[in-house]
C-alpha cells in the first residue's frame, strides 16, 4: 500500500513534518491527531470522501503504517490515528523525506538569497537547499512580468514535479510575512470545475442548486427535469465547492446572468461550514450569497428524524447553524445529541413524488 496516494495519509504526514520534522532528539511518543481534526483539514467532509478516507485509514492500520484508536464503546467510529514511532522512517521514506544535514543548514545560512527568501536564515525548514536555490533563481528573472499560472503548471516548471508546490504550502515558506503565491511565483491555487446540468427550458430563469454529493446531485437532476425548479443543478462535491465558487461567472455566463444560489448537503458541522465559507468568496467575488434550500433541509429533517448517524467531535458552536434561518433550531439539538443527517434521506424515490419549492 502506498500512503502518497491517500489523501488522508498524505495531510496525517504533513502535519508529522510540520510537527516533528525539524527535530534531531528522537520522540518519545507517537504521533496522534483527532480523526474528525484531520479530516477537516485534509477536506474530506462529503459523505462519500469520508468513507473513502475510513476505508484508507483502516488498510493502512491492517498494514501497520498507523494505528487507531476507537471511541469508546462505539468501537465501529474512529477516534484519533497515530503514527506508530517504529513506524516513522517507513513514513519518512515513502514521502521522499529527508531532515538537511548541518551542511546544508549553513549552506542555507550562508547563501545570498533573494529579497524574497531573505527570511530563510532566520527560520527552522525542512525543504532542501537544491529545491530552494531553484525558488531563488525563479525570483531572480523577471518575475513581475510573468503571467498568473495554475499552480501546478509553476510547480512543474519549477521542479520537475507538478505536485511539489502544492506540498510545500503546508511548510513555513508561505506564513504570513514570508512567501507568497500569487505575487513572488504568480501562479494560483485552481479549484476544480464544477460539473452541473442545465435544468428545462422553463426553468431558464429560475435559481441554482448546488448539492454536496454525487448521489443527491444525479437525483436532483431527474427530479428537476420534471419540476423545473432550477435552471442548473451543480455538484458541489463537498469541499472542493469553495475552491470551485469562481466557476460560477461561467455558469450564470452560460446561463444568461446571475442569479440566486441555493445549497443542499449533509447536515453535519462541516456540511454546513462548506456553503458558509463559499459564500463569503462568492460575495468577495461580487457574486451572490450562498443560500440554504429550506425546502430540501426540511425534508431531511423529517426524514432522518431518529436516523441520524453518530458524528463524533466537538460540539460546533451555536452559531453554524444560523444560516439555515428557522430550522436552525432542530439542527443544533441534532448536534447537540452527537448526531449527523446524510443528504441522501432526500433520494429519488421521495423525491418523484413531490412538488418541490424554492
Amino acid at each position: 500500500m502506498n500512503p502518497t496516494l491517500l489523501p488522508v495519509a498524505a495531510e496525517l504526514f504533513a502535519q508529522w513534518q510540520r510537527a516533528r520534522g525539524s527535530r534531531t532528539e528522537p520522540a518519545t511518543r507517537p504521533f496522534s491527531r483527532g480523526w474528525e481534526d484531520l479530516l477537516a483539514d485534509a477536506g474530506l467532509v462529503s459523505a462519500p470522501d469520508r468513507n473513502e478516507a475510513e476505508r484508507d485509514a483502516r488498510a493502512l492500520a491492517a498494514d501497520g503504517w498507523m494505528e487507531i484508536k476507537p471511541v469508546q464503546y462505539k468501537s465501529h467510529l474512529i477516534d484519533r490515528i497515530a503514527i506508530p514511532l517504529a513506524a516513522e522512517m517507513r513514513w519518512r521514506e515513502a514521502f521522499g523525506f529527508v531532515p538537511p544535514s548541518d551542511e546544508e543548514t549553513r549552506r542555507i545560512r550562508e547563501f545570498s538569497w533573494e529579497p524574497a527568501l531573505a527570511f530563510l536564515p532566520k527560520i527552522s525548514l525542512n525543504i532542501p537547499f537544491a529545491e530552494l536555490c531553484q525558488l531563488n533563481e525563479f525570483l531572480k528573472v523577471g518575475r513581475n512580468q510573468r503571467d498568473l499560472v495554475p499552480i501546478k503548471e509553476r510547480s512543474l516548471q519549477l521542479f520537475g514535479d507538478e505536485k511539489r508546490l502544492d506540498s510545500l504550502l503546508a511548510t513555513s515558506l508561505f506564513r504570513p510575512e514570508r512567501l507568497d503565491l500569487r505575487r513572488d511565483l504568480r501562479c494560483e491555487v485552481v479549484g476544480e470545475p464544477l460539473p452541473w446540468k442545465r435544468g428545462p427550458a422553463a426553468a431558464a430563469q429560475q435559481p441554482i442548486i448546488v448539492i454536496e454529493n454525487a448521489a443527491t446531485w444525479h437525483s436532483y437532476c431527474r427530479w428537476n427535469a420534471g419540476q423545473q425548479l432550477f435552471s442548473a443543478v451543480i455538484y458541489g462535491g463537498g469541499n472542493r465547492f469553495m475552491d470551485g465558487v469562481p466557476y460560477l461567472e461561467e455558469v450564470f455566463a452560460e446561463l444568461g446572468g446571475a442569479r440566486r444560489i441555493f445549497y443542499f448537503g449533509d447536515l453535519d458541522p462541516h456540511g454546513l461550514l462548506i456553503p458558509q465559507l463559499a459564500s463569503a468568496r462568492a460575495k468577495a467575488a461580487g457574486l451572490p450569497g450562498v443560500e440554504p434550500h429550506r425546502w430540501s433541509y426540511l425534508q431531511l429533517l423529517t426524514l432522518g428524524a431518529g436516523l441520524g448517524q453518530p458524528w463524533e467531535g466537538e460540539t460546533p458552536a451555536a452559531e453554524i447553524c444560523d444560516w439555515l434561518g428557522d430550522c436552525a433550531g432542530p439542527v443544533r439539538q441534532l448536534f447537540a445529541a452527537g448526531r449527523r443527517l446524510a443528504q441522501e434521506h432526500v433520494g429519488w424515490e421521495f423525491l418523484r413524488h413531490q412538488t418541490g419549492s424554492n
